[in-house]
């Protein structure tokens, strides 16, 4: 009787352990281990430095992977590959375009002409990228190769393209369009466009609501799009009611709707590969406080990453 007590004891023990290892083996499941995400860091005000970060995907293990004082952002990431603009070999925010790997290493200045502050898009794994060059340089979006090879160019007749990003096929191009150059302009007016990569096939997919009248002359009222990797539709932030939340819109501009409804200011903001997971800029009302949060698109929950160590952090992308 001995033995066998000791052996349903051994056997309970060994199947407690089973479940608890099969517990946080499906808890470790919901956060992507292969995956980093990147972000931008104002590390210094005074100096106006502000550096990349990259974090796991449950907040731990936060580093500077640039460390350098300059001004460097990035906007894009596709597999272990980061890219950012920053001023570091010019004038003060006068920036160009740079890749690197996601341990800041092998840092390589890619295209030879002065860059806009926008986001950008890749296609063709990473090997072509589509940026938005500085008005003194040209007001057409350039689709580049890695190398540095302007491979063409998008421009639309009346309007100002920013902030362009690939479909996961690579043959269109969501896109903020303007009707004028400045927010300071009387009668601007922007939103988001989808467009086959030459232009083509132009749609008009968001649509503020005439009514609204919350949103500051600076606030976004179409901020840059972002594609969701398996379903049809663009996001995007938008100042709507008073508060900046994340917006959806079909490719065909058929709907548009609101996708989140978190407590926080909700903007820049990145999918994951797979398109489960959502990591969001978040801050308060009087962006006092920018932190970087992870959402579940299958459960809609959320997690914040970051805490007040720094004020500013935005922008965030995952990279592998």
């Amino acid at each position: 009787m001995l033995v066998i007590f000791k052996i349903n004891i051994f056997v309970l023990l060994v199947s407690m352990g089973l479940c608890l290892s099969c517990e946080q083996s499906t808890s470790g499941k919901r956060l992507p281990d292969d995956l980093r995400i990147a972000y931008n860091v104002l590390v210094d005000a005074e100096k106006d430095n502000y550096d990349i970060f990259t974090m796991k995907c449950d907040g731990s293990y936060k580093t500077n992977i640039t460390n350098h004082p300059d001004v460097a952002w990035t906007y894009l990431a596709t597999g272990d590959r980061i890219f950012f603009i920053s001023d570091r070999d010019t004038a003060y925010r006068h920036y160009f375009l740079y890749d690197m790997g996601s341990d800041g290493r092998g840092i390589t200045s890619i295209y030879p002409f002065r860059l806009a502050d926008s986001w950008m898009g890749t296609r063709k794994l990473g090997t072509e990228l589509i940026v938005k060059p500085h008005p003194s340089v040209d007001t057409a979006l350039h689709i580049i190769h890695v190398d540095g090879t302007l491979i063409k160019k998008l421009g639309i007749a009346g309007m100002y393209l920013s902030d362009p990003s690939f479909s996961p096929d690579g043959a269109k191009i969501a896109f903020v369009g303007k009707n004028k150059r400045s927010k300071r302009e009387e009668g601007y007016k922007e939103a988001i466009y989808i467009s086959d990569d030459d232009g083509s096939n132009l749609v008009k997919v968001s649509k503020y609501p005439e009514s609204d009248t919350t949103a500051e002359w600076y606030a976004y009222k179409a901020g840059p799009p972002r594609w969701h990797p398996t379903e049809d539709f663009v996001s995007y932030q938008s100042k709507r009611n008073g508060k900046y939340s994340l917006y959806a819109a079909m490719t065909n501009g058929s709907r548009e709707w609101k996708l989140t409804d978190l407590e926080q200011q909700e903007g820049w903001h990145d999918w994951s590969p797979n398109g489960r997971w959502l990591a969001i800029e978040l801050f308060d009302a009087d962006q006092t406080q920018f932190d970087i949060g992870l959402y579940d698109w299958e459960t809609k929950e959320l997690r914040v990453l970051t805490d007040s160590t720094y004020q500013y952090q935005q922008a965030p992308v995952f990279v592998k």
